[in-house]
């Protein structure tokens, strides 16, 4: 989700929340959107209805909910954490994913976005299978790991960067051998590379990354992607 720029003004014409991006990213992202993804009307009003949460177009692009998909779909995974709502959109491609007799949740801060969120659910069909828990994610996993919540299949890590480390430290006591680990902007328009940077979102994936590279457990690789969100990426980690 998190997505503002780190180290340079974005461009007047990029959207907030995002990267600036060329045009031909944005058509690159289109065509293979429209050719192999496609969202329905529940998807468009999910994505849209994110104006009215707060952080604007934050939310995955189309061709990256779709990754997500097809990930579960790949892992077998029937059950689902998600580290950051905003307004569901990711969400619903995790909860169709999972299928009619999977589980979702899904942890939001803010009660506003948690609202939204619950409104495209209900629209996209898929409200029974996921439980939405509002509150600071770390504290909302720990109570999930307190009440003894059935192991995750996949992991999704979307919220406020400088809590990475926390997330994954909680997605570690909240899965078994197998699970996949996502973690979404971790290229942050390239600023990961500054080992310097005072900004705590950059260090927040510093520290995630290294947590990852040093775990006996997980295997691990990220992707740099450029698209209608900018220039960005994805960690992709497995437990052993």
């Amino acid at each position: 989700m998190d997505v503002t720029p780190d180290h340079e003004p974005a461009a007047a014409s990029t959207p907030v929340s995002r990267y600036a991006s060329a045009p031909a990213w944005r058509a690159v992202d289109a065509f293979f959107t429209h050719a192999l993804v496609g969202e329905d009307e529940a998807l468009v009003a999910a994505r849209e209805s994110g104006a009215r949460t707060t952080m604007p177009n934050a939310e995955v692009a189309a061709n990256q909910g779709a990754l997500l998909g097809l990930l579960i779909g790949i892992a077998g995974a029937r059950r689902m954490l998600e580290f950051g709502t905003l307004a569901g959109y990711s969400t619903i491609w995790c909860a169709r994913a999972v299928g009619a007799q999977g589980h979702v949740t899904t942890l939001e801060l803010a009660p506003q976005n948690a609202h939204v969120a619950l409104e495209n659910l209900e629209r996209a069909g898929v409200a029974d299978r996921v439980e939405v828990r509002i509150g600071p994610a770390a504290e909302s996993a720990q109570r999930l790991i307190e009440e003894g919540a059935e192991p995750y299949d996949l992991v999704f890590i979307d919220a406020d960067k400088p809590g990475n480390p926390a997330y994954l430290a909680a997605a570690l006591c909240l899965t078994g051998p197998g699970a996949v680990i996502v973690i979404d902007n971790v290229v942050r328009d390239g600023a990961v590379v500054d080992a310097a940077s005072e900004d705590p979102r950059v260090q927040g994936v510093r520290q995630v990354v290294q947590d990852i590279a040093e775990h006996p457990e997980l295997e691990a690789t990220a992707l740099q992607t450029v698209g209608v969100k900018g220039w960005d990426g994805l960690l992709i980690a497995r437990r052993r």
